[in-house]
């Protein structure tokens, strides 16, 4: 598959949309509107690829509506350089997104075929993440501290190991609720033991899972 012109075209009337929905960041727009979403779907999907709707991706799992991805993106407040850690690499279209701002990504799938996938995809669109496949949970110990730390998943709750890994300073990003629906959270890292909790709109994501040994 290519990116066309007409693709870049419907990017572009997507990122109107966004903005008319409330997305101002100038510099998250021009990431969803250079990121070929079309190429993270399957090609029975590709009429709906720049509609701002989630889609199964297999695994039981979606790739994320714009929207939303936007909107998590925009409350990271990245800057270039930083190190990110996100859970739930998923199609890869949001780590991708990540990458279009200059982020140093580190990614974790727990489904393998999803991992398998994005692992093969995102070098060949030229974006070079570290990936890992396992317990999202669990976060990357090894590879901590982290600027940011963006969970892609719905999360009964904030896992004390991704808290921990957050560099002082730092910004995590979470979905939060054991329903259907969860709360946007961000949690700013004030000192190594105080956070300031800030919750936003309510989501709906598929949930985040565990109990998987990661490996590279």
């Amino acid at each position: 598959m290519t990116d066309t012109f007409k693709h870049k075209g419907l990017r572009k009337k997507l990122v109107g949309e966004l903005k008319l929905k409330g997305i101002l960041d100038e510099n998250v727009l021009k990431a969803i509107e250079t990121v070929p979403r079309h190429l993270f779907m399957d090609e029975a999907f590709l009429e709906f690829a720049y509609k701002d709707t989630a889609f199964q991706i297999g695994a039981g799992q979606t790739i994320s509506q714009p929207y939303t991805v936007a909107y998590q993106t925009a409350l990271l407040r990245i800057k270039k350089g930083e190190k990110v850690l996100e859970i739930g690499t998923g199609s890869g279209y949001q780590t991708a997104v990540l990458m279009e701002l200059g982020a140093k990504v580190y990614s974790i799938e727990r489904q393998k075929s999803l991992f398998d996938k994005a692992k093969i995809l995102l070098p060949n669109l030229g974006y070079n993440p570290k990936l890992y496949y396992g317990d999202g949970y669990k976060g990357l110990p090894n590879y901590a501290p982290f600027d940011k730390i963006l969970v892609t998943a719905g999360a009964p709750f904030i896992p004390e190991d991704l808290k921990s890994q957050l560099q002082i300073g730092g910004i995590l990003v979470i979905p939060v609720g054991e329903g259907s629906v969860q709360i946007m959270t961000v949690l700013d890292k004030v000192s190594e033991d105080s956070f300031e909790k800030e919750e936003f709109k309510e989501f709906r994501f598929v949930p985040l899972l565990e109990d998987k040994d990661w490996r590279e």
